[in-house]
């Protein structure tokens, strides 16, 4: 067949239909190219189809290679008398000669959009100062060749006033694609139309920067066809589907400082010297990433050659005054942060500025309720609004968090907008809301047990677990909370929240700040002048020092110290507690003689006094010391009444409490068995710990019996199963960051495969 001249594709392409026999519908259907599609081809609207498409249809009307390769010759004909976009309308800003530190989002525009099947959106979004729009016309620039028709550049003004109207972004697309005014649509709908058909078979990206909302975007977007579109904004504009997104991440440390090296470059003069990189590592990092404070304190050192980066980070270190020193000319970080926060309704203009008195990194609906008058539901819908616009980054559980350097503009923005008074009060109003739940969420772990109210609470403690949950997750900011009132001298206050916090203390001993919670403690209830509760919390701070911080030297001299005081008080109970925690100092000493003595001394003083809670501690120190000292089988005994008293009505603890006291107790037993290499005795021990877990739901107290059974496995010669249960051992241990335990477990773990193959 000898078809018509290249540059006919219309009727070259309705012929071979006719020849196949196909009605457009079918022919659509074979191929996958909308019947409107085709007929554009064989009217002659559409006469440089891409070649994937040409390749469908020629695929689906059967051709031989000869007839399709014709086919193809005319679409590429008629591609190169389509009209391309108009040179001076909606070109691309200029590309930057030392951009830098964008290498993986680039990579990702390479492969997110392009030439091919179907219409392609990107949305790239994020906070102000990202530099969303410099990334995404740098990449343009970069593929520029992939876009035979050109690349079209508008900026639609999202967060001016009066953004630009979607009637005028069409008018301006439309010329940039070769419409005359004289031809531009008046009726909204009708430009909408003839925009997408012109953009539908164009190898063209276009480029929409910050688009102010959906209801601005959606009549500029194609419905079908192979052009490719790029959306900046500051909004998520979660309204928009069909469309993949990329949200730039602040540039860590590395690329930060690479792209400031990269604008100094060619500095000379007396500011450069030998520290230069690790100051501009620090200016980096006082910039927080951000590209735009990046590159404003990259152009402030190159048009300040007497400056040195040092002195540069000297000047941006102090926080109350980097904002204002993070300007260049009209470049101003303070005015990006500025267009975002004029853009914010009023309440969420008082819940941003609030937000900044927020001690720790991140924060909850609750505790931001905690700041203001709003509920919680109204929170997230407030949080949302900011989030949306970039001035929150969204976490996990509807958490958020500030950027370093819009949390001091935030806090700027209060301090100018608000009275030293309102401040004042909004502070006082979360630290006393975050202590009161902290001391009702330690409750729970308390031998009486929470007395939590569902109706006083922003935050749901109705079970150990959930109170345990916020402790941990808010611990940055009740601890926060705890030495401002220290400092305010609440001596009271912190006594209290302290107290809530001892046996929650036992569960999360890795935590790392107990000794600073127990010493503001102890300093509390000195100023109080009470011997008695100075004492208590002396003992607080003897655990902590020894257990926490691994200073049993330390935590001897505490616990004595304490003694002494409960002896004053005449409070024979925080004398058998200082002697418990003596006891567990001298032998984490190796001091085991007179750890004994003390721990048979804590014994009887708590025997006495008919603590519940306490006896079996002293029991379980008596124990240890006495396996310490060699005497193995005294030592199983103790373990063994420990587990009697902690089992038996009349004498048990709380249940919580009586668990952990257990599996301790029956781990120790464990260790003193394998001692004794009773094999058999030690792995049965240690089932008795483990299956107490569940409820105890703590990782090291689940890692030491883990670790004496598979030690009592492998001497029973049942190594798989040893090898399992060490691995449950490191785990726990790993997930509780006690380097102590773990360097025990992985010597087992590594003894174990270097002694051969496993059997079965």
């Amino acid at each position: 067949m000898v078809g018509p001249q290249p540059d006919a594709l219309g009727p070259l392409l309705r012929g071979f239909r006719h020849v196949a026999g196909m009605t457009l519908e079918e022919l659509a259907e074979a191929s996958g190219v909308s019947d409107r599609a085709i007929g554009d081809m064989e009217r002659g609207h559409s006469r440089g189809p891409q070649a994937r498409t040409v390749q469908a249809l020629a695929a689906a009307l059967g051709l031989p290679q000869e007839d399709a390769d014709t086919l193809l010759a005319a679409a590429r004909a008629g591609r190169r008398r389509t009209h391309r976009t108009t040179p001076g309308l909606c070109d691309l800003p200029p590309a930057i000669p030392d951009f830098a530190g964008r290498d993986e989002e680039i990579r990702w525009l390479d492969t997110a959009g392009g030439p091919g099947a179907g219409p392609h959106a990107v949305i790239v979004t994020g906070a102000p100062g990202l530099g969303k729009t410099t990334l995404v016309v740098q990449a343009a620039h970069r593929q520029a060749n992939r876009y035979g028709d050109g690349c079209l550049f508008l900026n639609l003004r999202g967060l001016d006033p009066e953004p630009l109207h979607p009637h005028d972004a069409l008018a301006r697309l439309l010329k940039a694609l070769g419409v005359r005014e004289r031809d531009l649509p008046a009726d909204p709908e009708e430009r909408q139309v003839l925009h997408r058909h012109l953009v539908r078979d164009k190898n063209v990206l276009v480029i929409l920067d910050n688009a102010a909302d959906e209801a601005q975007l959606r009549p500029l977007l194609p419905g079908e066809g192979t052009c490719t579109f790029w959306i900046t904004s500051r909004r998520a504009l979660t309204g928009i589907e069909y469309a993949r997104r990329l949200v730039p991440p602040p540039l860590p440390a590395d690329a930060a400082t690479a792209l400031l090296e990269t604008i100094t470059a060619d500095r000379t003069g007396p500011g450069t010297d030998e520290s230069e990189p690790a100051s501009l590592r620090r200016v980096a990092d006082l910039c927080g990433g951000l590209p735009l404070a990046l590159r404003i304190a990259g152009n402030r050192l190159v048009s300040r050659p007497a400056w040195t980066a040092t002195s540069l980070a000297d000047r941006l270190a102090a926080e109350d005054l980097r904002l204002d020193r993070l300007t260049a000319g009209d470049l101003r970080i303070k005015s990006a942060f500025t267009l975002s926060y004029e853009q914010l309704t009023n309440e969420a203009r008082q819940l941003f500025r609030r937000l900044s008195l927020v001690r720790g990194p991140d924060f909850s609906p609750a505790l931001a309720a905690a700041l203001t008058s709003f509920q919680p539901g109204d929170v997230e819908r407030i949080t949302d609004e900011l989030i949306e616009l970039g001035l929150l980054n969204a976490g996990s559980d509807d958490r958020a968090s500030f950027h370093d350097l819009v949390r001091l503009y935030a806090h700027q923005r209060l301090n100018d907008e608000e009275s030293p008074e309102e401040r004042e009060a909004a502070l006082a109003a979360l630290d006393t809301w975050l202590l009161d739940t902290a001391c009702t969420a330690g409750q729970w772990f308390e031998p009486g047990g929470s007395q939590w109210v569902a109706d006083r609470s922003l935050v749901d403690l109705r079970d150990a677990a959930s109170a345990e949950r916020w402790l941990r997750t808010e611990s940055a900011h009740w601890f926060a909370a705890l030495r401002a009132a220290a400092a305010a001298g609440a001596h009271r206050r912190v006594v209290d929240v302290a107290e809530s916090m001892h046996w929650f203390s036992d569960r999360w001993s890795q935590w790392g700040h107990w000794h600073t919670v127990f010493a503001l403690s102890r300093a509390a209830a000195h100023a109080l002048g009470d011997p008695g509760l100075e004492a208590t919390h002396t003992n607080y701070l003897a655990w902590a020092v020894n257990n926490c911080l691994g200073r049993p030297a330390d935590g001897m001299a505490l616990a004595l110290e304490a003694a002494e005081l409960a002896r004053q008080a005449q409070d024979p109970v925080q004398e058998a507690w200082s002697l418990t925690y003596a006891a567990y100092a001298a032998t984490d000493s190796g001091q085991f003689g007179s750890a004994v003595d003390q721990a048979r001394r804590a014994v009887a003083l708590f025997a006495g006094a008919g603590d519940k809670e306490g006896h079996p501690q002293a029991l379980l120190g008596l124990a240890l010391n006495l396996r310490a000292a060699g005497r193995l089988q005294e030592a199983a005994d103790t373990f063994d009444v420990a587990v009697a008293r902690v089992s038996a009505a009349e004498t048990a603890p709380a249940p919580h409490i009586a668990d952990v006291t257990a599996m301790n107790a029956l781990a120790g037993k464990a260790q003193v068995l394998l001692d004794l290499e009773r094999w058999e005795a030690a792995n049965e021990a240690c089932d008795r710990a483990l299956e107490r877990d569940a409820r105890v739901g703590v990782p090291l107290n689940r890692g030491v019996p883990a670790m004496r059974k598979a030690q009592a496995l492998w001497a029973l010669d049942r190594r798989t199963e040893a090898l399992d249960m060490i691995e449950d051992a490191v785990r726990c241990f790993t997930e509780a960051r006690s380097e102590r335990w773990l360097d025990e477990a992985t010597g087992v773990r590594k003894r174990f495969l270097d002694r051969g193959p496993t059997t079965p």
